[in-house]
């Protein structure tokens, strides 16, 4: 019993381990794992730079989702678990760094241009509350700003028929074209659903060409950082870089019939991309839509350009290694100190593998319950090829580390001196005069050297028929008795080993059970 009862703590314990672990521990692991990007001059971020927190694609789950209505058990859950794991990794590995600014890459909802006003009202108090923006008032006020993205507003075949979708994103996340400055760095917001649009003369195309053209290249004090919810073009089997771990996707665009626009694109054309970079000329690209890490190099007239397109913040988006980006942009101090030229530093950082610590749990779960159906009611010293590995254990160590040799029986005894008939002399052992050892069929008779056994086997008297009848009859109802006795006593066994495991099992939700919901309603109720 006490075996059972310091298994059922041990396993406590490490359940308690795991919980603490999964829930909090691997978000800190996250944050201490990454760092702001710095020059190799510099051991850590200048003051004079700015800090920029990069998310992409949350995507929040709605009723489009898994096609399960909205007063679903199982979307609701899985729209609180997702929710949970982006508010950690939010509140525990993105705003510990305390950003200047924090910048979404698009994709803010899932089904966003396909929900109703109530739908999408839902949809975006849950974003405030994932992302801590009904929490600005009582803080410091941080900068945040938004890129559309084609699961906020569509693409072009959508919100040319439906423009409510495009002003009910504005009335919320602002201009769906703009530019802001951070540091000494110009990032340049780019609608990029509509800059395919198959109607060539949308009016949503033209004003998004218009404001990139209204941009004056020309000025090289302030490098430009494009920021597109669509990547660039890139020519198929691009490779992406050591961070990806998914295939690569390779060029997909769809029209909708009578040139009535875009249904679909992974990318960019290469006619829109090409033009995007002449004429904004930027010192760095990013992207999202992807939802998985790709880092690629364009080549330009003006020299090559980087796109870090960056995957998915949240692990429901068919990435099992979510991420989010450090950027850094400031003024770089030249060799002579004198003149500021800008900089901009990246540092890509991965989130907690939700998916794995919840495999996690159910491994250790199915390990819990096998181990408490077949621990040993003693022990394991209890088992046989326990006992028998723990005494060749010992003798091997005795023959390691003992230290004493045994002697020869030949070299102990007493010795006399004998002389013969000529006189001469011996050394003769002298006989050791052993105890006489009784056995159940022999004994030694007589003396000296001649020893006489009995023979039992001779004398052994052969039974009658007639007894061996009613000894055969009275052994056959011991027998069953026996057996009956025998299978009460499994079952009395299996009952016992059952009620041992429900009750241990009982014990351990008692310890961890609250804690685990205590870690869940700290993380999710609004501080």
């Amino acid at each position: 019993m006490q075996s059972a009862t310091r298994l059922t703590l041990l396993l406590c314990a490490a359940w308690a381990a795991t919980v603490l672990y999964g829930e909090m521990g691997a978000y800190w692991a996250s944050y201490l794992a990454c760092s702001w990007p710095s020059s190799p001059p510099y051991s850590s971020l200048p003051n004079n730079h700015v800090k920029i927190a990069v998310v992409a694609d949350p995507q929040l789950m709605d009723s489009t989702s898994l096609g399960l209505p909205s007063s679903s058990v199982a979307l609701q859950a899985a729209e609180f678990y997702t929710d949970l794991n982006m508010r950690r990794s939010f509140q525990s590995a993105i705003l510990p760094f305390k950003p200047d600014v924090v910048l979404f890459l698009g994709d803010h909802f899932d089904g966003g241009p396909y929900l109703s006003d109530e739908e999408w009202q839902e949809s975006l108090f849950r974003f405030k509350h994932i992302f801590s923006l009904n929490e600005q008032r009582s803080k410091p006020h941080v900068p945040i700003y938004y890129l559309s993205g084609n699961h906020d507003i569509g693409y072009s075949a959508f919100f040319s028929v439906h423009p409510e979708v495009l002003g009910r994103y504005e009335k919320e996340f602002g201009s769906r074209n703009y530019q802001f400055s951070a540091g000494k760095v110009d990032f340049v917001v780019i609608d990029a659903q509509t800059l395919d649009a198959g109607a060539k003369k949308s009016k949503e195309r033209s004003s998004s060409w218009e404001f990139v053209k209204s941009l004056s290249p020309g000025n090289a004090s302030h490098p430009k950082v494009l920021l597109t919810h669509i990547p660039l073009y890139r020519p198929d089997n691009t490779p992406c870089g050591p961070y990806r771990s998914s295939p690569i996707i390779n060029q997909r665009v769809s029209y909708a019939a009578l040139d009535q626009g875009i249904t679909y694109q992974n990318y960019l054309t290469k006619e829109t991309s090409d033009l995007l970079l002449s004429l904004l000329k930027p010192v760095l690209v990013f992207s999202g839509h992807d939802h998985d890490q790709c880092t690629v190099v364009h080549s330009t007239p003006f020299g090559p350009v980087t796109e870090h397109t960056l995957g998915t913040i949240s692990w429901q988006q068919g990435n099992l290694y979510p991420s989010f980006m450090l950027l850094s942009a400031g003024p770089k101090l030249s060799q002579n100190s004198t003149d500021m030229k800008p900089e901009v530093m990246t540092n890509l950082c991965f989130l907690p593998k939700q998916t794995h610590i919840y495999i996690w749990y159910i491994c250790q779960f199915a390990l819990t319950i096998l181990l408490l159906v077949f621990w040993p009611t003693n022990g394991l010293g209890s088992l046989p090829c326990m006992n028998t590995f723990i005494g060749f254990m010992r003798s091997v160590g005795a023959e390691l580390f003992s230290r004493t040799k045994e002697k020869n029986d030949e070299d102990d005894g007493e010795y006399e001196m004998v002389f013969d008939a000529e006189g001469s002399m011996h050394l003769v052992k002298k006989a050791v005069a052993k105890a006489p050892s009784a056995s159940s069929d022999s004994r030694a008779i007589g003396r000296g050297s001649v020893v006489a056994r009995a023979a039992a086997g001779k004398h052994q008297l052969e039974p009658d028929s007639s007894i061996l009848v009613e000894m055969g009859s009275e052994m056959t109802s011991e027998d069953g008795a026996k057996l009956a006795r025998t299978s009460k006593s499994k079952v009395r066994k299996v009952l016992q080993r059952l009620f041992r495991v429900i009750q241990s099992i009982v014990v351990i939700a008692a310890l961890n059970v609250p804690l685990y919901m205590m870690l869940l309603f700290k993380d999710w109720i609004d501080h």
